[in-house]
């Protein structure tokens, strides 16, 4: 996931921003860490520069 995607997203919960935090980095690229939305609190992984933005109770364990 390239950062600067972060301005085009928005939490599928509640609508409002989400903040990156960076694990791994390479690149320019994120390939691990987590989007969160401080309006809901719900935290969304980045594995292998992928977002998963499925609500939790979609999301395989």
């Amino acid at each position: 996931m390239r950062p600067d995607l972060i301005d085009l997203l928005a939490c599928p919960l509640c609508q409002a921003d989400l903040t990156l935090t960076v694990v791994d980095e390479e690149a320019g690229e994120v390939l691990k860490g987590a989007l969160a939305c401080a309006a809901c609190g719900e935290t969304f992984p980045i594995e292998n520069g992928i977002p998963n933005l499925l609500p939790p109770e979609l999301r395989e364990a």
